[in-house]
């Protein structure tokens, strides 16, 4: 039986430690969801083995012998790079925790592309971005609402005026004008995060 192929675009979300000479990736495709992917790991550059990094968002053309469960690069080209989120212990640690975020959790069809496009903004904020915190809680909120949970209408709902504040400025206001302490958001972040665990199916751990 001859082997599927597919294009898709993605992003890099997982990276794992290469075996047998291929290198283990797993991906988000806006049109495909999240993608188990194989590249080999080259001594010579080619088309395909240009590396793979975490955070990439990449073209990918990919085949497959097992009906789609595991996809090998044939061909990568590269769209966007973000060498500076690893430049940042912050950045790396809070890009890497969305990441596995996206990872874990199964996107529902429709709103896959939603959940590209805040991919893409988040990882562009995380590279730019002082506050990685802040990035890491807006867009953990963003997922959960984007997925269809009641978090404006349930979680906020909740808090004391005080946080409720704290909240809508965490989310609305420009991360350049952020001013809330780093323990606060912790906090914040630690509540919105006991909320899903509680009330919805996203998975965090």
């Amino acid at each position: 039986m001859p082997g599927r192929t597919l294009q898709t675009e993605a992003f890099v979300l997982l990276k794992r430690p290469p075996a047998d000479s291929f290198q283990t990736f797993t991906v988000f495709s806006a049109e495909h969801g999240t993608l188990l992917i194989l590249q080999r790991v080259a001594k010579k550059s080619s088309a395909s083995s240009v590396p793979l990094d975490l955070f990439d968002e990449v073209a990918l053309l990919l085949e497959s012998s097992n009906q789609g469960q595991t996809w090998f690069v044939k061909e990568a080209r590269f769209q966007t790079r973000h060498p500076g989120i690893g430049r940042s212990y912050d950045a790396l640690r809070f890009a890497s925790l969305f990441a596995a975020l996206i990872a874990r959790n199964s996107v529902h069809e429709e709103s896959r592309a939603t959940v590209a496009r805040l991919l893409q903004t988040a990882l562009a904020a995380f590279e730019t971005a002082d506050r990685a915190d802040i990035v890491f809680f807006k867009s953990l909120y963003l997922f959960a609402r984007d997925e269809g949970y009641p978090v404006k209408q349930q979680w906020i709902a909740t808090l004391t005026e005080a946080d409720r504040t704290r909240a809508a400025a965490l989310l609305n206001q420009p991360l350049a004008e952020q001013t809330t302490a780093a323990r606060e958001v912790a906090r914040l972040q630690r509540r919105l995060e006991d909320y899903l665990r509680g009330h919805t199916e996203v998975l965090l751990d």
